[in-house]
């Protein structure tokens, strides 16, 4: 479905009550539409012609509130963003969580960080804000609000959780949320009658900072620090979103060679990234020696970034504009060459883990997401993948220079912990075909384009490691930001983690979180 054939069917059902406008970058469809119109279209969108929700923008003006909902597909179908104004005296809006399950969790968000009341959701309130914890009305994502004033915290002693299963004998099981070792704090509800989960919980935001109202009021290269450092070991993929944003609002031109090269840093850090996901579904299994294995060809990777760029995590390395300082054709080659060596260790890795009859026995057939339910919920990336759902950003609404490259994405449909396994190697083998091509490709030329500062709003798209990225900006006249919004991919997936965990054993809740390797760093931004 082509926009103008979006164009037609919104005029054909909504005439009075939706106007469209098709954007000069001919695959951008915004649709300003009446309240009542909202829940229907959006319905529409996502059930009958097949649009992923990639998040709600909620922006406070001066008399009332803009919602933007996105929607996006793949070719010959391009973006969607619904807009709705609401007085900011209102303050209400009908709730899409039941045509659109995917925006369950943003609703929940803006409910507690801006005040909004979504009518007809079925739950609001202990989201981000823990109402055990947080005092009601601190609306901290408000204009008024000062990020540099610290809040209120009024612990309440007679918070108790919330209870969904009443059979006689149920109970709940907590886990966390304070973990020993490297984990972050995450609080998981189990709830049960015997030795299989029946509801899962997840509470999370433990560690909430704010980062799109730090970024308020400061320039670029300040904001930039912030979309790099909230999730760390996925730097460069969150880097390239802000970046994309801000070069689509000055129409800057990134050059040739440093397009090119931002792929090679991408697939590298996808490469690293998926290794050490690998080490962490070996080490929540008991297999230790693979797990060290995988632990250490993560670590060479580690070594080669930082030969490569200077940092391990590509701090400070991506701009808008293109990058801070050129990779010679010679460094290139020489990363290529090691991580061509990492790869034919992790084809040994594999080849042992799936014999390994131990191995399996934990992860095949546990942890399973159907494909209707992955859908409904708007997973993204490699959990995505296995589960059916061909989504890759990469390819399906590609940017930077991806378009250049031959890339098939990974795609398996059982939907287990061995399928989510089976796409990480995938891919990991697909990133060195692809820095393969960037190195073949090189061409010499400069690596930075001054971007002059101008106002307006963008949306930048990443495929991260862990799965589709959004972020959307919107610049004063003086270059400064006004509006920063993240949709990090494990926000999109914590939302259906239950779906893995419910109906299964106890002790395979660990390797059930490890096969899905969400973040708790990356969701509480």
């Amino acid at each position: 479905m082509t926009s103008a054939d979006l164009q037609r069917e919104i005029a054909e059902h909504w005439a009075d009550r939706a106007r469209c406008r098709l954007s000069s970058a001919g695959d951008l469809l915004e649709v300003t539409c009446d309240r009542s119109v909202l829940v229907e279209l959006s319905g529409r969108l996502f059930q009958a012609w097949g649009f992923m929700f990639a998040g709600l923008v909620v922006e406070e003006g001066t008399a009332d509130w803009q919602m933007r909902y996105i929607f996006y597909a793949g070719p010959p179908a391009g973006w969607v963003h619904v807009l709705v104004n609401v007085p900011l005296v209102q303050r209400s809006i009908p709730s899409l969580a039941g045509s659109v399950h995917a925006a369950d969790w943003h609703e929940r968000e803006a409910e507690d960080l801006f005040g909004l009341r979504f009518e007809g959701h079925p739950r609001l309130g202990d989201f981000v804000l823990h109402d055990d914890v947080w005092q009601e009305g601190l609306e901290p994502m408000r204009r008024r609000f000062d990020a540099f004033t610290p809040a209120e915290r009024r612990p309440n002693p007679d918070w108790r959780p919330r209870r969904i299963v009443e059979a006689p004998g149920a109970f709940v099981m907590p886990i966390g949320p304070v973990f020993g070792g490297l984990a972050e704090s995450a609080h998981f509800q189990l709830e049960t009658v015997g030795e299989d989960v029946i509801r899962a919980y997840p509470r999370l935001f433990y560690k909430y900072r704010g980062i799109e109202k730090l970024a308020e009021g400061r320039s670029v290269d300040d904001a930039l620090l912030l979309a790099e450092r909230f999730s760390a070991t996925t730097a460069a993929a969150h880097a390239l979103a802000f970046a994309g944003a801000v070069e689509a609002i000055t129409a800057a031109l990134v050059p040739e060679r440093a397009a090119v090269l931002r792929v090679f840093l991408a697939e590298l850090e996808r490469f690293r990234h998926h290794m050490g996901a690998i080490a962490a579904i070996c080490e929540s299994t008991a297999l230790a020696v693979a797990a060290s294995q995988a632990a250490m060809l993560e670590e060479r990777l580690l070594r080669v970034s930082g030969a490569l760029a200077g940092h391990r995590y590509f701090f400070g390395l991506v701009v808008p504009g293109g990058l801070t300082t050129d990779l010679s054709d010679t460094q290139c080659d020489v990363a290529l060459r090691e991580c061509q060596d990492v790869l034919r260790a992790s084809n040994e890795l594999w080849a042992m883990l799936r014999l390994s009859s131990s191995f399996l026995d934990r992860i095949e057939e546990v942890g399973v997401i159907a494909e209707a339910d992955a859908r409904s919920h708007g997973l993204v990336g490699p959990i995505a993948r296995a589960s059916g759902i061909a989504q890759d950003l990469r390819t399906t609404r590609p940017y930077g220079a991806y378009d250049r490259f031959a890339l098939f994405p990974a795609r398996e449909r059982e939907g287990d912990g061995y399928a989510r396994l089976r796409v990480l190697f995938a891919e990991a083998r697909q990133s060195v075909r692809l820095m393969e091509q960037v190195v073949a490709s090189l061409s010499p030329g400069p690596v930075f384009a001054p971007v002059p500062p101008r106002p307006g709003a963008a949306l930048g798209w990443v495929e991260a490691p862990r799965g589709a990225t959004f972020h959307w900006v919107r610049l004063d006249a003086d270059g400064t930001v006004r509006r920063y919004r993240v949709v990090p991919p494990s926000f999109i997936n914590w939302h259906g983690f239950h779906l893995a965990v419910e109906d299964f054993a106890f002790q395979d809740f660990p390797i059930i979180l490890a096969t899905l390797d969400l973040s708790v760093a990356e969701n509480d931004r």
